[in-house]
């Protein structure tokens, strides 16, 4: 559902569509994206480098492209904005987005902060030792709990001396090493590692909070339920939201007190860039595409209906299959093709 057309220039209120916009592009499409360089190369690319060959630029151009095509198409009336206007519009563009994109994240960081603590507390169970939910200096490897859930998978946490190494920072853990948190049950089989990845009840946990309201977590969804999904007229899971989530709750149970893209230590940019590639990836489709469908059915409850196959002899599906046959004596008249 497009954005409405943006306001006149000049308006920068934390009301304009434009930052309100930012904040859904952020968790569904991009959230670690710098919208000026974004901005200011899609202009290019549709003006003075217009007739360059798509194969010319690089995967990392191609892809940034992609992106600026998607706000595009999304925000009504932005493209002939940009396009008709100079440097500062554009500039006044990339601040608008920044500031919702940026809001939505701390905003999203600081509400699960706590929250994550609740789904990580096994029930009729306290975390031993208790932790803060408002200090974040005692999670990461430093506790039994969140260093399970954050130690890389193919990594044993029960070995000692690994816990050890994790501990001391003697194992240096990289955002492309993914962690068992984000598999169902948090067990990682080696032989098939796509098996219940990225399928995790904390996964879901975290997602309603964000998309469907914190009071969805412990319930059943309901079609009626409002929350930031709703607002932005959302119906179906998008795969960076999934990856947004799982960088989100990365940097929950972590120690660091302070969510930066260019962080070493948590190495945010790389676990979530990392998450795309595969997700992106067209050799992986076939398992995408299942967990897309797993997702929908977690989150959105009128999804589960409306993908559910026609039966064989109804109304319905006898006028598919009578137009699937006509399609194809129009294509193969009398078999002479």
């Amino acid at each position: 559902m497009p954005c409405n057309l943006v306001p006149e220039k000049g308006h920068k209120g934390a009301t304009d569509p434009l930052v309100h916009y930012g904040r859904h592009f952020g968790r569904t499409i991009h959230a670690l994206c710098n919208f000026q360089a974004l901005i200011t190369n899609g202009i290019l690319r549709m003006g003075e480098l217009a007739e360059i060959p798509e194969e010319n630029f690089t995967a990392e151009e191609r892809h940034e492209h992609r992106v600026f095509q998607e706000l595009l198409k999304s925000v009504a009336g932005l493209e002939e904005r940009l396009m008709q206007g100079g440097d500062d519009e554009a500039d006044s563009v990339a601040e608008l987005l920044t500031k919702g994109a940026s809001g939505a994240r701390g905003d999203d960081t600081k509400s699960l902060k706590g929250s994550v603590l609740n789904w990580i507390t096994p029930k009729g169970q306290n975390l031993v030792p208790p932790l803060a939910r408002n200090v974040k200096i005692d999670r990461g490897f430093h506790h039994e709990r969140t260093g399970a859930l954050l130690c890389p998978a193919g990594l044993d946490w029960a070995n000692s001396e690994t816990k050890t190494k994790l501990r001391s920072g003697e194992i240096i853990v990289t955002g492309d090493q993914w962690s068992l948190f984000l598999y169902a049950d948090y067990h990682y089989d080696p032989e098939d590692p796509w098996n219940g990845l990225f399928r995790s009840a904390l996964l879901v946990c975290a997602y309603k909070h964000v998309f469907t309201s914190p009071s969805s977590v412990d319930r059943e969804p309901k079609a009626t339920r409002s929350g930031n999904a709703r607002i932005h007229g959302m119906t179906r899971v998008t795969l960076p939201s999934i990856a947004y989530i799982a960088t989100q709750v990365r940097f929950a149970l972590t120690s660091s007190p302070v969510f930066s893209r260019t962080d070493m230590v948590t190495d945010s940019e790389r676990f979530y860039n990392s998450i795309l590639d595969v997700f992106e990836d067209p050799d992986e489709k076939q398992e995408v595409d299942a967990l897309v469908t797993w997702w929908n059915r977690q989150i959105f409850p009128s999804y589960s209906t409306a993908q559910r196959p026609l039966a064989k002899n109804s109304a319905l599906a006898r006028i598919r299959e009578k137009r699937a046959r006509v399609k194809e004596s129009v294509l193969v008249p009398n078999g002479s093709y």
